[in-house]
């Protein structure tokens, strides 16, 4: 798709796509949406198609880091796109003063969570599993007593306090249902105040994807995931809180408050297979999502007090999701922390394809 004018006028250095060893293209390159930091193009060849990334003001061993990564990946026989090293053998390019790297162009489609099979789920958690593990061999261990923070209820009640004195007394239809979710938020912070999970836990931690939802993940035609995407979010952290997340925004509902449990658990036992985690690792990450996900007000705050937060990424925060989620989390957690953790045997016999 198309991104805006200015990118489009942006030429590319003359003679760059020749410092990669792939085919002619066959025509100019087409800009595709931006993203902050970075323009793309796809490069159309006699040999296939490529995204091609620019990088402005790029942490270059970041960059070169994520790159060994997904090299790595790729080679362990895994769905991620591995960049394209240039005729020098190196994997960033920079020219004019601007950092570029080739990849594949992706194939495949999009499939939210609840269209996939209780088998295709366990193969998708089995797919998780199998990135960690690969991770974890990867890299340089992390650090297994990890502080992690901890949001403060006060800190999300004064949040919501704030929203509510902003909003107009004689304000539009949505308004009032803002000021209803507001207040049914500030009474399950205070019902749930000494609920607050703990700063330093001990368990399971590693670098991790970070951004591991529906929109990083594209399908074939078999139902089997072609490509894990959004590598940019790579990060560390405890394993399991990885799980639960990617779990809750795959399997969320989106006609009604909930999560699809049955999904969870194929999901998680898939998980489990490929990279073993013990019960109360995940019921600690269960807690700890769960919280996070009830004190997190800042798509209201935003909206309401234009109050960003200072380094947000994708892959920092908790899932998104309708406010009645939270709702239907807290009045279930007991629920949820069992199922998650559970045994799970329902499904086919059938292994998964990954782990």
């Amino acid at each position: 798709m198309p991104t805006s004018q200015s990118a489009c006028d942006t030429e590319l250095p003359p003679r760059l796509l020749k410092r990669w060893p792939i085919g002619a293209p066959t025509g100019a390159p087409t800009p595709v949406a931006e993203r902050p930091g970075r323009r793309r193009w796809r490069v159309d060849t006699a040999d296939g198609a490529y995204l091609l990334t620019g990088y402005t003001g790029a942490d270059r061993r970041a960059l070169l880091f994520q790159h060994a990564v997904t090299t790595g990946l790729d080679a362990a026989g895994l769905p991620v796109l591995a960049p394209v090293p240039a005729r020098g053998g190196r994997t960033l390019v920079t020219s004019a003063g601007t950092a570029y790297a080739l990849h594949p162009w992706v194939a495949g489609r999009r499939r939210g969570g609840l269209e996939l099979t209780f088998v295709q789920c366990e193969r998708l958690g089995g797919l998780l599993g199998a990135l960690h593990a690969e991770l974890d061999r990867l890299t340089a261990p992390v650090q297994q007593s990890m502080l992690v923070p901890t949001p403060r209820a006060a800190d999300a009640i004064a949040a919501v306090d704030r929203m509510l004195d902003a909003l107009p007394g004689d304000g539009t239809d949505f308004d009032a249902l803002t000021a209803r979710r507001l207040r049914e938020r500030r009474e399950l912070l205070t019902e749930f105040a000494d609920h607050q999970p703990p700063e330093i836990e001990v368990c399971t931690v590693g670098h991790l994807h970070g951004a591991f939802h529906a929109g990083n993940l594209r399908y074939g035609g078999s139902g089997n995931v072609t490509a894990v995407l959004g590598w940019d979010a790579l990060t560390t952290g405890p394993v399991a809180g990885e799980v639960v997340r990617a779990a809750a925004s795959l399997f969320a509902f989106d006609d009604e408050p909930g999560l699809d449990l049955d999904r969870v658990r194929a999901f998680v036992r898939g998980h489990r297979a490929a990279f073993p985690l013990d019960a109360g690792q995940i019921q600690s990450a269960v807690h700890r999502v769960w919280w996070e996900l009830l004190c997190d007000v800042a798509p209201l705050r935003q909206r309401y007090l234009g109050d960003d937060r200072p380094g947000d990424r994708p892959g920092d925060r908790s899932p998104a999701g309708p406010a009645g989620l939270v709702t239907w989390w807290s009045a279930h957690l007991d629920r949820t922390l069992e199922l998650f953790a559970a045994p799970y045997t329902d499904v086919s016999d059938e292994a998964p394809a990954y782990g």
